[in-house]
């Protein structure tokens, strides 16, 4: 990982973004650690989400998703950190938010993105498609955190 650590937030994917990285032989040269925030509570107490941003727009939101990954970067102390908050189904989706919503944030240093995707499927397409989106913003910010990297030197 160029020497970048990495750290997750996750909630409808339950660790599995964690748990696909440290499958990797050397993950834990650069993997610092993960919270899974299923509850609010915990998205609140342990990784700083406002009690505002859970009351309105929600856990499902853009705003919850950047919280959560700015809020693990800073708790582990990790170079980059990603988040992911949804619904994964099959049961509480609404009209405004239904089942594959999905927000990925990943926190940098220098910035913080985060993407809206509805994935299609049941509970375990829609977790592993939100995995493999997490895990591709990882390693691009990798590779662009790498390269900004080298062009100062």
């Amino acid at each position: 990982m160029h020497g970048l650590t990495v750290a997750t937030a996750e909630s409808c994917t339950g660790g599995n973004i964690a748990h696909q990285v440290t499958s990797l032989s050397g993950s834990s040269g650069y993997f610092l650690g993960g919270i899974v925030s299923y509850a609010n509570d915990i998205k609140q107490r342990v990784l700083g989400v406002s009690e505002a941003v859970l009351r309105n727009p929600g856990a499902v939101s853009e705003p919850c998703a950047r919280a959560m990954a700015e809020g693990a970067r800073a708790l582990i102390g990790a170079d980059l950190a990603v988040s992911t908050t949804g619904i994964a189904g099959p049961n509480g989706g609404t009209q405004r938010k239904p089942v594959g919503l999905v927000y990925i944030g990943l926190a940098t240093a220098s910035a913080t993105i985060v993407e809206r995707h509805v994935f299609p499927g049941d509970r375990a397409a829609v977790i592993e498609a939100a995995t493999v989106r997490a895990l591709e913003l990882l390693i691009d910010a990798v590779r662009e955190e790498t390269r900004a990297g080298h062009d100062d030197r």
